[in-house]
């Protein structure tokens, strides 16, 4: 049994006066604690099929199952991490990476201390006490990952986490998400636009067509790339064929446009 299915979803928008496809017919597998990424151009329905597999948007037609149960039924335990830290500004960096577990009522002393270890672990030593605006904007999303994976969530999801940053912090950041979820062997599902950090971070990179999305086609990363950092990976003598392959891929959704 597959950790994720994602069974024959197909999902429109509607209007008053029309209906717009969004997506057709997807169906996949992710297996437990891999790092699959989700690419195409823009409008081909990536972030809606996360918003369907998180449970935030419900089908048009198919099912979601995680762990063998409906999205709906299980015990989702969805974390998401954004574009957007969306860290509360008048709160303290603990107040905020508590917070979920808060609200979830699972707040204890001891999720308390795991919760500020891993705070340490990725190198934010001593921000406690401060607040958001104190901090980069790197050490902000460090602190939205640490709030993520403090309510241990089966499921990670990250919608374009690092298109905020500047590029050398986007790199440490790439390499620091990659460490922490293997460290911990969670599954995680990625949406880009970029096609150097899909290769870079993921075990697969999944090609999305557009208008509507229809899963194009999957690329099976080496073993390889995969066992390197995200940095290392993108100086690999492999890489820049991957690239390549990829790319040509995306240009021939334009070709067919025109």
């Amino acid at each position: 049994m597959s950790f994720l299915s994602v069974q024959n979803i197909k999902h429109s928008y509607f209007t008053k006066s029309t209906a717009v496809a969004a997506l057709s017919d997807i169906s996949l597998e992710v297996k437990e604690g891999e790092f699959v990424s989700f690419l195409g151009p823009s409008g081909c329905g990536k972030t809606t099929l996360l918003s369907i597999i998180s449970g935030l948007i419900e089908p048009t037609e198919g099912r979601v199952l995680l762990e063998g149960q409906p999205i709906s039924l299980a015990d989702a335990k969805i974390g998401y991490m954004l574009q957007q830290d969306y860290l509360f500004p008048w709160k303290t960096i603990e107040e905020n990476i508590l917070l979920g577990l808060k609200l979830s009522k699972r707040l204890t002393e001891q999720s308390k201390s795991a919760s500020l270890n891993l705070l340490r672990q990725i190198g934010l030593i001593g921000v406690e006490t401060q607040l958001p605006k104190q901090l980069s904007g790197g050490m902000r999303q460090r602190v939205a990952l640490v709030r993520t994976l403090a309510t241990e969530p089966k499921l990670l999801m990250l919608d374009e986490p690092f298109s905020a940053l500047d590029y050398q912090t986007k790199l440490k950041l790439e390499d620091l998400i990659s460490a922490t979820l293997k460290q911990f062997n969670k599954t995680a599902i990625l949406v880009t636009h970029d096609i150097s950090e899909a290769i870079s971070m993921s075990d697969r990179v999944l090609l999305f067509s557009p208008g509507p999305g229809r899963l194009h086609k999957v690329f099976d990363i080496p073993d390889v790339i995969k066992n390197l950092t995200p940095f290392e990976a993108r100086n690999h003598e492999l890489f820049p064929e991957i690239f390549q392959t990829i790319w040509k891929e995306l240009e021939s959704f334009e070709t067919f446009k025109k």
